[in-house]
Parts: structure tokens; C-alpha cells; sequence
């Protein structure tokens, strides 16, 4: 039996999360350094003041401005870019265990899952609401 077809199982849906959160942080971090690097290579010059907090614009406040300015190689939104896939990693992770727990039909698992879910997604558009 090759690793694609074995069944469906707590084994197998611990190894696909693993990986998944592997993937998700090494994808952050390449983002952040790349946008890092790029940064530094677009602003050579610039003296950054501490001293004072600064809030931020509003484009890195809106997801898809992030993404539109990323694709545009603009630093300091691969950056940001690279925070939010860190933060979806782990949201990602709950609706796949969300998709495992349905395939095995585990209802237990189900619902308490399903209430993190909701918790977070409340959490994350309570902006919206």
C-alpha cells in the first residue's frame, strides 16, 4: 500500500497536519526575510525613529491591499504578507482538522472543533460585525 492509499486515519491526518504547519511557517519566513531583503534594497537611505510610535498605514490593515502592493515586490508588504500567512498557518490547521474529524466522522470532535473555529473567526472579522 503506497502512503496514498492508506486509510483515512489519526496517523496519517497528524503526519498531513505537521506538514501543513511546516509549510505554512517556512512559507512565512522565506516571505518575511524576502520582503526584508527587498526592503533594505528599496530604502538604502532611510534613518527609521523609534522613539515615537507610528501607527500604520491603512493599507496594512486590509488584506487584499497587502496581497495588490506584495505582487507589486513592495517590502514592506511581503513583510506583512509573511505575518499574515504566519497567522492563517494555525487557522489553516483547525479547518483541516475540521475536515478530518468529518471524514471520520467523529462528531465529538465535530462540534468542539467547529467552536474554535467560530471562536476564531469572530475574533479575527469582529471588526466587521
Amino acid at each position: 500500500m503506497t502512503r496514498n492509499d492508506q486509510p483515512w486515519n489519526d496517523a496519517r491526518m497528524r503526519d498531513l497536519m505537521g506538514t501543513l504547519l511546516r509549510v505554512g511557517v517556512l512559507a512565512s519566513a522565506i516571505l518575511v526575510v524576502l520582503g526584508g531583503i527587498l526592503f533594505f534594497i528599496q530604502h538604502p537611505h532611510d534613518i527609521f525613529d523609534y522613539s515615537i510610535f507610528k501607527g500604520e498605514p491603512a493599507r496594512f490593515r486590509q488584506v487584499h491591499l497587502i496581497v495588490k502592493e506584495a505582487l507589486n515586490f513592495r517590502g514592506r508588504d511581503i513583510i506583512q504578507l509573511g505575518l499574515l500567512v504566519l497567522i492563517a498557518t494555525p487557522v489553516a490547521r483547525v479547518i483541516f482538522s475540521l475536515i478530518g474529524f468529518l471524514i471520520e466522522k467523529d462528531w465529538v470532535y465535530v462540534a468542539i472543533t467547529a467552536i474554535v473555529l467560530c471562536i476564531l473567526s469572530l475574533s479575527m472579522f469582529s471588526n466587521y460585525l
